[in-house]
C-alpha cells in the first residue's frame, strides 16, 4: 500500500497521507509523492478543491525523526534538507490557487501542525489535538508556523504555544481561531466532502481572486485591499460570471 494516496472525484482531490503506524510521520519519498499530487491537482482543470487528511488515528505527526537521527547531517545539511525537501510542501502549498481544505482527523504535530496552519480552511475531529512540538525534540519550526500561527492567533499567544509546545484539544483550538469547525470524529468526513462540494461548485475562478486577495490583504491598508479588487474585477468578463446571471 502507497504512503500516499492521491483520489480525485466530483471535482474534488483528497491526498491521504496513509503511515498511520507511524502517526503519518513523513519521509523523504512522501514529500516526493505529496509535492507531485498538488502539482497534479494544481494542473488538472476537473479538480476545484483540494483536501488533505491523514489515515488512522493521526493528521501529521512531522517529519519521521528516527529517519533523521539515523542520518547525523551537518548543519548545512538540515538546512538545504528543510529547503530541498520539506519546504516544498508549503511552497506547493502557498502557491495553490485552488482552495485546500485540511481534514483533521487526529495528532496534528510539528510539521503536520504547519501543514494544517498553510491549508486555507481547516475542519477537525473533536478528538483531534494539536502542537507546535519541535522544541520537545530540539528543533525550530520550519514549516509555516512562525508566519502562519501569529496570524492566526496573534503574536503572543504563538510565542507562548512554541515555546512551551502545550497540546492543543480541538475546542480550545476552536477557540483559538486555529480551526474553522469541529465535527464529532464519526461526522468529520461528511462535514469536510460537504463543505468541499459547495465551495467546488461555485465559481472556480472566483475563488483563485479570492485567495489570493485574502493572503495579499493579510497587514496591508484597505486601500490596498481596494486596489486588488480593483485589479480583479476582470472576473466578471469570465464564463464563471457569466453563467451565474
Amino acid at each position: 500500500m502507497s504512503d500516499l494516496i492521491y483520489e480525485v472525484k466530483d471535482k474534488i482531490a483528497t491526498i491521504t497521507l496513509n503511515r498511520p503506524d507511524k502517526l503519518n510521520a513523513f519521509t523523504g519519498p512522501m514529500l516526493d509523492a505529496w509535492v507531485k499530487s498538488l502539482e497534479e491537482a494544481q494542473a488538472d482543470p476537473s479538480v476545484n478543491v483540494v483536501v488533505v487528511t491523514g489515515s488512522g488515528r493521526a493528521f501529521c505527526s512531522g517529519g519521521d525523526v528516527g529517519r533523521m537521527g539515523d542520518a547525523a547531517p551537518s548543519a548545512l545539511d538540515h538546512k538545504n534538507s528543510l529547503w530541498q525537501g520539506v519546504h516544498r510542501v508549503p511552497r506547493q502549498l502557498e502557491a495553490m490557487d485552488k482552495p485546500v481544505i485540511a481534514m483533521v482527523n487526529g495528532l496534528a504535530v510539528g510539521a503536520g501542525m504547519g501543514m494544517c496552519l498553510i491549508c486555507d480552511v481547516r475542519i477537525a475531529s473533536s478528538e483531534a489535538r494539536f502542537s507546535t512540538g519541535y522544541v520537545r525534540v530540539g528543533l525550530v519550526p520550519g514549516d509555516g508556523d512562525t508566519f502562519f500561527l501569529p496570524r492566526l492567533v496573534g503574536p503572543a499567544k504563538a510565542l507562548e504555544l512554541l515555546w512551551t509546545a502545550d497540546f492543543i484539544e480541538a475546542p480550545q483550538a476552536l477557540q483559538l481561531g486555529i480551526v474553522n469547525r469541529v465535527v464529532p470524529p464519526g461526522e468529520l468526513p461528511e462535514a469536510t466532502y460537504a463543505f468541499a462540494c459547495q465551495v467546488a461548485d461555485n465559481a472556480g475562478s472566483t475563488k483563485c481572486v479570492q485567495i489570493n486577495g485574502a493572503g495579499k490583504g493579510e497587514g496591508q491598508s484597505c486601500q490596498f485591499a481596494n486596489e486588488c479588487a480593483d485589479g480583479m474585477m476582470c472576473i466578471g468578463a469570465t464564463n464563471d460570471f457569466r453563467c451565474r446571471l
